[in-house]
């Protein structure tokens, strides 16, 4: 049992479980009955996704992908989603799904093409603070 991270729309793989998305909208143009037949996820969770303001920053940061303001703006968004899921709702969220994860095989995902600027690296590393069974 273990959560897998993965992008949102990517073929599932067996064994993967529920799929939880944490995201800010629910893909565009996609009937809300297609979602998980066309591996969106099963379930719609924004909970523990960014803030549309934090979310703004992360966008940012994508955009301006090989530049000297990409770490800057990485950082700020990093620091600022970390300190949005350090509040009791979102906490007790991770909480409770690192404890799931040591009973239960699902995934979390994002949209985002490259995990490494996007909010689920960061989940994930949030996740493995709590102790969670983090599939690879």
């Amino acid at each position: 049992m273990s959560i897998r991270i993965v992008r949102l729309g990517a073929p599932r793989v067996a064994g993967e479980g529920l799929r939880i998305g944490t995201v800010r909208r629910p893909p565009r143009g996609v009937p809300k009955e297609q979602f998980a037949a066309q591996d969106w996820y099963d379930l719609w969770y924004p909970n523990i996704a960014p803030s549309a303001e934090t979310l703004k920053l992360g966008q940012a940061a994508q955009a301006a992908e090989g530049t000297p303001a990409q770490a800057a703006q990485w950082t700020a968004f990093s620091r600022r989603y970390r300190r949005e899921m350090a509040q009791p709702d979102p906490s007790r969220t991770l909480d409770l799904l690192a404890a799931l994860s040591h009973h239960a095989a699902f995934s979390l995902g994002c949209y985002c093409a490259d995990e490494s600027r996007c909010h689920r690296s960061l989940l994930r590393d949030l996740l493995a603070e709590r102790g969670a069974a983090i599939a690879a």
